[in-house]
């Protein structure tokens, strides 16, 4: 039987909720050798481990969300997943993220090996958990069928419009996040953001504990994050990547000392187009099926929302692809437990 055609996406931060404790234990016997090396490096950090963090006896929001300890538990979830593909079924063909999980990407792809991916994400959860300044609000952009809204997006566009031409606050796209937009804020930015944008349900929200990730505002610890994480970590990639501009980085194609410049530069303090990424790698490496990492499943209507918008394989919307899922599955989330099985290798 032929391989199928495998993208990966590898989550973000805010993956890793209440539902979600406990899951290296469940799905991983507690992550074994990997995990233990995670527990060392936190030890002498003087930082609570993924052990304590995963085995804890009730899910804490100050503490399983600051970015310092969240970073690396989602890390370590998401690199087991990785690690339990099938590769006698799925051949991986490319590997993107959102966000913090573009250094996942990089972990997965082999541009950094899993000690070097670690300690980059460690190092920048630390960062922005202590120094990272604003905040980041989520909007909704589509109708219920999944379809972008040209009234919500004109919506947007008029916010950016307002906020730009006012001195008193800043607020700038952080994310396009498929269906959904996300704004990185200062607090006077925040407090306006809650207020102007039209209530629906869950929408406004803003995120706990997040800074205003990928915009101008966090700009000042780029210097900060480049002391911290040498280049030296940085090699050739196995597998294609595909950041958040949507540009693809072929194996033995590109220049590492570029690839550390995006990652520890623009990648900080500009848009990630999640959305874009998600579209360019459907288009330009044509995946049997995508295969979202563990922990959690927030990211699943975010990739479809992405592929609606592009008609990817002739998709129209959200009914459309949940048919399409019972058929045969177009995304399959790892941190679904009916799901999982479908990547995982048969013991």
């Amino acid at each position: 039987m032929s391989k199928k055609r495998a993208l990966i996406v590898c989550p973000g931060r805010g993956t890793y909720n209440a539902s979600e404790l406990g899951y290296l234990a469940i799905h991983h016997g507690g992550g074994g050798a990997p995990v233990a090396m995670l527990n060392n490096m936190r030890k002498a950090l003087g930082q609570l481990t993924i052990g304590e963090l995963d085995g804890a006896e009730k899910f804490s929001p100050s503490t399983h969300l600051r970015g310092d300890n969240a970073s690396l538990l989602i890390y370590a979830c998401a690199m087991a997943d990785f690690a339990a593909i099938d590769r006698d079924r799925y051949e991986i063909v490319a590997v993107t993220g959102n966000s913090m999980g573009w250094y996942l990407a990089l972990a997965a792809a082999d541009v950094l090996d899993f000690a070097g991916g670690a300690q980059l994400v460690n190092n920048m959860g630390a960062l922005m958990h202590s120094e990272g300044a604003g905040g980041q609000v989520v909007w909704s952009l589509v109708d219920d069928d999944w379809c972008i809204d040209a009234q919500r997006l004109s919506v947007v566009q008029d916010i950016l419009a307002q906020a730009n031409a006012r001195s008193d606050l800043s607020v700038h796209v952080s994310i396009r996040l498929g269906g959904m937009i996300v704004f990185a804020a200062d607090e006077p930015g925040l407090k306006w953001l809650m207020d102007v944008l039209p209530k629906e349900d869950r929408f406004p929200m803003r995120l706990s504990q997040h800074a205003a990730f990928h915009s101008e505002i966090v700009a000042p610890l780029i210097a900060r994050a480049q002391a911290k994480n040498a280049p030296d970590n940085f090699g050739t990639s196995s597998v294609a990547l595909i950041d958040g501009t949507g540009r693809v980085w072929n194996p033995s194609a590109f220049s590492r000392d570029a690839l550390y410049e995006y990652t520890l530069g623009a990648q900080i303090s500009r848009t990630y187009d999640f959305t874009r990424a998600v579209q360019v790698a459907a288009a330009e490496f044509a995946p049997d099926v995508i295969i979202c990492l563990g922990p959690g499943s927030t990211l699943g209507a975010p990739i479809a929302q992405s592929l609606i918008q592009s008609g990817w394989k002739g998709l129209s919307g959200k009914k459309d692809f949940q048919a399409r899922q019972l058929q045969e599955p177009l995304l399959i989330s790892m941190g679904m437990s009916d799901q999982r099985s479908s990547a995982v290798a048969r013991l």
